[in-house]
């Protein structure tokens, strides 16, 4: 959250190793034709009768035309059975995938290109904290788990190989000899750390301060990451005044108290010429761990999506006084990366009868590989969720001399383990894995060595020399570590089923309590007209410091003194406004006691639709769930708002100045098939380019959203702010930039949209391609062909209500989606509607696997049922699961 980082490159080293896949597919495919590859071999089964060990009674599946499963059981341990089940039949080589993401174990399915991916996971530790989670949780929670496993593994049981997945047949290509292991409850439990990391809020904002400050002044660090304007936008829980700045405003100054941290730490970063920043000394000494650690970051499988102020979500909810039904509605949709098949799995899950061992009625958005439902309603209560990004990880500079580590003037033993990587068609890999009482250390791989520190730098921060090495000793060098929340056992595994039952906005915060990694804004409605805000989560409290930058490791000075206590979390219940908007945008303002972050979304979301909101109550219009869908595709562009007056005043001449013309009468809005969009864009990429190329490394790129909205919008004042001038391109100042940019801009637009401006449409370059998370990124169009689908032409843009974002410095294709959608009515579960952005089904080619993208794009949505008699008669496929004999 809350940062413009560049676009990962999560998966470009098994690229080699997909072209050797993908003439092997091209061989196949040519050969025997898809008809002999027989793709629909793994189709699941969706009606009739099949026999399941460990069942107790009979269960039903019931699936719609879209293939989304209800299902029905008398006993809680059988319905999370069947949820296991049903999970494997449409989705298993995305959970096989993903659990060997987050254990560390690619190597063991794509070969030794994975294993730098694989060293750096297993040292984060995601699967042994999992495990650790597994062992506290309580017999009722843990049995689910199992229940859910027993469930996968019944069907794992009956399908092996291309039966569960085409996947498995590419894969086989390669690596005949890879057989799949049964599924255990730390498999699922895994997947929140892999949820936590994508969402782990302002890691790379932290890194990115302190690389720049190396180059950069205080001032100029503090112009390129700006705070929260909450004198303009609304912040959740505070104030809902929504101001729209004109052209030219500047962004608000850095919301820190200097008295409580570190002149560094409180905004004011300090350059490298004067060590002691942050009191970790000069970046100088540790930048070659910051940028080993950078590109680490970027070697991890998105699985959630591109780091980056795009991952986000809106949320919000109306009361029933200002709704037509009288009772409220809830909105919501998660930004994230697109994925195929998507992210989220729809389902319903009913006991058929509630009693305190079958406690459970509840529909919504699940993940595959996961029991229960993370984001829906149940028979009282919706919920929604988007990111809080509180600020729970920290890098420190950590003192290392051979395997030790200083802390507070005492030399403390590193704690070590070993651990083997198993590589396919390779020899293993044995890996050592250093911490410190942080955390683990990020740096020094592969032997990769540092400078030894300055003898000048422990004076210049104020601390005692470090002790001097003997002759021919082991060097002492800095090296980084990690203290993050999520790699602390937690309980957010058992929030899950405890949110799926709560009833009441009691047992709502409860549940909540329980939810610990990753922190959540969650939204509230329930059926006797209650709306609400809870944020949960683990978030520290610190002894010194704010969290923007690295600071020392060797002292305790900066160390984590406790958490904020759950009841002292922003929260809010039926506010006299009637609504409750969550964007990602500042929850707290200033007069909050505790620092959650500082490092917010910007809110121009919140902005854009809080206004929407205001509009819509100030002329007494009722709020409908048409109306809640249609500002979920809310295309409003605040930086074009504030841009285009500049724009237009610049002198141009011939084709730039014919193509300027498309602003004129502009409404701002990101639709597809503007002409006056499609320009805008191509500007925006252009001036981020051309204003920052050069000044900045291409690791703190500004990608386009949030922040360089608000950068760039605080310059427009300024025309002789030195941003503006770039030797490079030969231009000084605002007008020389904006003339040179809206010339080439529109050079580039004749090349990619023809000669005739009118005919130019921003969804015709704003595309979304439907890649699978594994095959689907080889470069290699056969085997591209097999898995992915599109391109889809899109509306919307970064930092637009209709999230549907691009990275800047990567070209105009989508890398950001709302990921689902969903409105809520309390008065009628029935009346709801949700979409997903795929479909159902993982298996390429089969009816459900994209069948929701075509109604997403056009931002349409599907009846979402939840009534046994409504959805009983849009049934189309009934499987009963009965136990085995």
């Amino acid at each position: 959250m809350g940062t413009d980082a560049p676009r990962s490159k999560g998966h470009r080293r098994v690229r080699r190793l997909m072209i050797v896949l993908g003439i092997v597919v091209s061989l196949v495919v040519v050969t025997a034709g898809l008809g002999v590859w027989t793709v629909t071999r793994s189709f699941p089964t969706l009606a009739g009768t099949i026999d399941i060990a460990g069942l107790t009674d009979t269960v039903t599946v019931t699936r719609d035309d879209a293939g989304i499963p209800q299902i029905t059981a008398k006993t809680a341990a059988d319905l999370f059975l069947a949820e296991g089940y049903v999970h494997a039949q449409d989705r298993f080589w995305e959970m096989d995938f993903r659990r060997h993401v987050t254990s560390g174990r690619l190597s063991e399915l794509f070969g030794e290109s994975q294993v730098g991916t694989d060293t750096f996971v297993r040292t984060l530790g995601w699967r042994a904290v999992a495990e650790q989670e597994v062992a506290l949780l309580d017999p009722v929670t843990l049995g689910y788990y199992q229940a859910y496993a027993d469930g996968v593994n019944a069907y794992l049981d009956t399908y092996q190989g291309a039966d569960l997945s085409l996947e498995y047949a590419v894969l086989g290509l390669q690596n005949p000899g890879y057989e799949v292991e049964p599924w255990t409850p730390s498999d699922s439990v895994a997947w929140l750390k892999a949820m936590a990391w994508d969402l782990r809020s302002n890691l790379d904002d932290e890194i990115d301060r302190a690389l720049l400050s190396s180059t950069l002044t205080p001032t100029e660090v503090s112009q390129l990451h700006p705070s929260f304007p909450a004198d303009q936008h609304p912040t959740i829980t505070g104030s809902q005044t929504v101001i729209v700045p004109s052209a030219g405003a500047p962004a608000a100054a850095p919301n820190v108290d200097s008295t409580d941290v570190p002149a560094a730490a409180a905004g004011s970063v300090t350059s490298s010429t004067a060590p002691g920043a942050s009191g970790a000394g000069s970046i100088d000494s540790y930048a070659g761990a910051l940028t080993e650690l950078r590109a680490h970051l970027g070697s991890v499988p998105e699985l959630l999506g591109p780091a980056g102020g795009e991952i986000g979500s809106n949320s919000w909810v109306v009361a029933g006084a200002l709704t037509d039904t009288g009772k409220p509605l809830l909105a919501n949709d998660p930004h994230l990366g697109p994925a195929l098949p998507s992210v989220w799995y729809q389902v319903g899950l009913r006991c058929q009868s509630i009693t305190t061992d079958c406690p459970f009625d509840v529909a919504g958005y699940s993940f595959s590989g996961m029991p229960g439902v993370i984001i829906g309603h149940n028979e009282r209560i919706a919920w929604g969720f988007t990111n809080l990004g509180p600020d729970v990880a920290d890098l420190y500079v950590e003192k290392v001399t051979g395997d030790s580590y200083e802390f507070d003037g005492v030399l403390q033993p590193l704690l070590l383990r070993d651990e083997k990587i198993s590589v396919a068609g390779g020899d293993d890999v044995k890996i050592e894995i250093r911490s410190t009482g942080h955390g683990p250390l990020l740096s020094g791989f592969e032997g990769t060595t540092y400078p030894q520190i300055a003898s000048d730098f422990p004076e210049a921060a104020g601390l005692p020399p470090a002790p001097i090495a003997a002759a021919g000793a082991d060097q002492t060098t800095y090296e980084l570590s990690l203290q993050w929340t999520a790699l602390t056992p937690g309980r957010t595994a058992a929030a899950i089923f405890a949110l799926n039952q709560a009833t009441d906005w009691t047992s709502f915060r409860a549940a909540a309590a329980l939810f610990e990694v990753p922190a959540q804004n969650l939204t509230y409605a329930d059926v006797d007209g209650n709306i609400g805000y809870q944020a949960p989560g683990l978030i520290p409290i610190r002894a010194s410091g704010n969290g923007t930058l690295p600071v020392p490791g060797w002292t305790s000075q900066y160390g984590w003194t406790g958490y904020i206590p759950f009841d002292a979390l922003p929260s809010t219940f039926n506010p006299p406004s009637g609504y409750i908007v969550t964007a990602n945008n500042a929850a707290v303002d200033q007069s909050y006691p505790y620092l959650l972050t500082a490092d917010w979304d910007l809110g121009y979301r919140a902005n854009q639709i809080t206004a929407r909101l205001q509009t819509l109550i100030a002329t007494k219009t009722p709020l409908t769930a048409e109306l809640m869908s249609d500002i979920q595709g809310d295309n409003y562009s605040a930086i074009a708002a504030a841009l285009v007056p500049a724009l237009q005043q610049v002198r141009l001449t011939g084709d730039a100045a014919e193509a300027q013309t498309l602003l004129d009468g502009w409404d701002y809005q990101m639709d597809a098939d503007s002409a006056a969009a499609a320009y805008f864009n191509v500007i925006w990429s252009t001036l981020l380019h051309d204003m920052f190329t050069g000044k900045i490394d291409a690791g703190a790129a500004l990608t386009g959203g949030d922040r360089a909205f608000s950068v760039v919008t605080s310059l427009l004042a300024e025309p002789n702010s030195p941003w503006w001038s770039n030797g490079a391109y030969g231009t000084v100042g605002q007008e020389s930039t904006l003339r040179r940019v809206m010339t080439d801009a529109s050079v580039e637009a004749v090349d990619l949209m023809g000669s005739n401006p009118t005919e130019w449409q921003w969804g015709s370059i704003h595309t979304l391609e439907l890649t699978n998370q594994s095959f689907g990124k080889s470069g290699i169009a056969p085997l591209e062909w097999l898995f992915n689908r599109g391109p889809y032409e899109l509306a919307g843009g970064s930092a637009v209500v209709n999230a549907v974002g691009w990275d800047a410095t990567q070209g105009y294709q989508v890398d950001w989606v709302p990921s689902m959608r969903q409105v809520v009515s309390l008065e009628n579960f029935d009346d709801s509607t949700w979409i997903n952005l795929t479909g159902a089904s993982g298996h390429a080619f089969h009816p459900n696997y994209t069948d929701q993208a075509p109604l997403w794009r056009d931002h349409e949505t599907r009846p979402w049922l939840f009534t046994p008699a409504a959805i009983n008669v849009t049934a189309t496929n009934t499987l009963t699961l009965e136990p085995a004999s």
